[in-house]
């Protein structure tokens, strides 16, 4: 069974942790499992084109990134490191629509 394949039958975060055999508190996990995995995403696009394509360097390479993920949230939090947009968007956006530009 190739790397690529056996990822794909993980599911959480823990899994994935679990897998490559990396170290990490539940409380840190639980708080922010969504963040950790859409940066360990973001880290592996950005390195695609880099990637080795022997699974055992692969899974060396996988294996860091999601270690510096995970590490991206003992260390700071959710809010401050803005992986997802809502985080971003800064103050509350409004928009007026007048009911003349509403069409039944």
């Amino acid at each position: 069974m190739s790397l690529e394949d056996q990822l794909e039958e993980l599911e959480s975060a823990e899994d994935f942790l679990q897998y490559f055999d990396v170290d990490y508190e539940a409380s840190v996990v639980h708080v922010n499992r969504l963040h950790i995995l859409q940066r360990y995403h973001d880290y592996l696009q950005k390195g695609a084109a880099q990637m080795p394509e022997d699974d055992d360097a692969k899974y060396a390479v996988y294996k860091q990134l999601l270690m510096r993920a995970y590490q991206d949230f003992v260390v700071s939090n959710a809010q401050t490191e803005k992986v997802f947009k809502v985080f971003s968007m800064g103050e509350p956006q409004t928009a007026f629509v007048s009911l003349s530009d509403i069409k039944t």
